[in-house]
């Protein structure tokens, strides 16, 4: 039935590609060892006092799963840099990883000119385009990216694994090589339980039905999952979607839902996803917020993650999540595929003003 349901309806073969997720973990992983390993242009881990990753969309979430990871373990911050500029304090001992799936994404490609600038080392993690020639002409490392996935959003461990495998070479982040092995286990073992026709996620699309998501997560892990979980409801199954982090949502948020019930039970449903990572003012901060919300949204469901440590967790998440969004979109007969928008947004960007 599922096989039948994405045929009609997914022109680029997404769920196909989601479920191999686990496989492109692996060659991701396989492909950024054998680059790492000899990437010259890179100074010693002792000689870099901060990583800056640039990237946007479904390339720049690499960044987000790298900062998240490091967390806690890696000796030097690990910023995010989502735009056309580079923080003030990026120079010659900031590494700067620039992140694009095409390679031609014009916002990395002039925060790499400003990497230059700056005399930070850089290293590209693409599937081609200018970032990849850039590199070459300047002699830096270009990690690979699989061009036959169809699409940035689907690449997410293709985009995600080179940084960490990267800065595991480095020696800027303990215990990466073990939690590599980890998430890849845990990958292959939810896919294999999340393929049968009533898998968790296809129940999940159901209950949801065409309620809007509330999706909330607590920490690094918890807030990088929700946002994609979002993301991927927006561009996969083409729908709204909001997303949030605790306890940072008790702090404002929570003050929204006032007034309005009457409507907002209609069509809002929250979504908690949880892992075993997060600090124990957390949890109990997800048990006070029940209460508050159960009245006013339509229905509220627990993920739970699971796995060895927190890339094991949050790559879990992410695959729950996706294939989750996939089944939004068969359920409304929408491809998940071509994101219409986007390409129209580019166009225009590409136009002069």
């Amino acid at each position: 039935l599922e096989r039948r349901v994405s045929e009609r309806y997914d022109s680029l073969d997404m769920l196909g590609v989601t479920q191999a997720l686990p496989e492109q973990f692996d060659d991701a992983r396989r492909a950024a060892v054998e680059v790492a390993q000899q990437a010259d242009g890179v100074p010693a881990g002792d000689a870099i006092d901060a990583v800056v990753v640039v990237g946007m969309g479904g390339s720049g979430i690499g960044g987000d799963v790298l900062a998240a990871i490091g967390a806690g373990v890696a000796p030097c911050p690990i910023v995010v840099s989502k735009g056309y500029t580079l923080p003030a304090f990026v120079g010659p001992r900031t590494l700067v990883i620039g992140a694009s799936f095409s390679g031609n994404t014009e916002e990395t490609l002039e925060a790499i000119s400003g990497a230059e600038v700056a005399g930070a080392p850089w290293v590209a993690v693409t599937s081609g385009g200018q970032l990849a020639e850039r590199a070459t002409a300047a002699g830096r490392p270009v990690l690979p990216v699989d061009d036959s996935i169809p699409m940035p959003r689907a690449g997410i461990a293709a985009v995600s694994v080179p940084p960490i495998v990267l800065l595991d070479q480095l020696g800027l982040l303990p215990g990466a090589s073990d939690q590599l092995d980890a998430a890849s286990a845990q990958l292959h073992t939810r896919r294999d339980a999340l393929v049968a026709d009533d898998s968790e996620v296809v129940r999940l699309a159901a209950h949801i039905d065409r309620t809007m998501p509330l999706i909330y997560g607590g920490g690094d892990v918890g807030d990088v999952a929700a946002v994609r979980w979002k993301n991927q409801v927006n561009e996969n199954a083409k729908a709204p979607a909001f997303a949030h982090t605790v306890p940072e949502l008790m702090h404002n948020e929570i003050c929204g839902f006032g007034q309005h019930g009457d409507m907002t039970r209609q069509v809002f449903s929250l979504i908690e996803l949880r892992h075993s990572g997060e600090h124990p003012q957390v949890d109990r901060r997800f048990q006070l917020l029940r209460p508050l919300l159960d009245e006013v949204v339509h229905d509220r469901f627990v993920i739970q993650a699971k796995g060895d440590g927190p890339l094991a967790q949050l790559f879990d998440l992410v695959l729950v999540g996706d294939l989750w969004s996939l089944h939004l979109a068969f359920n409304e007969g929408v491809d998940p595929g071509p994101v219409p928008v986007l390409m129209d947004l580019k166009e225009a960007l590409a136009r002069e003003p």
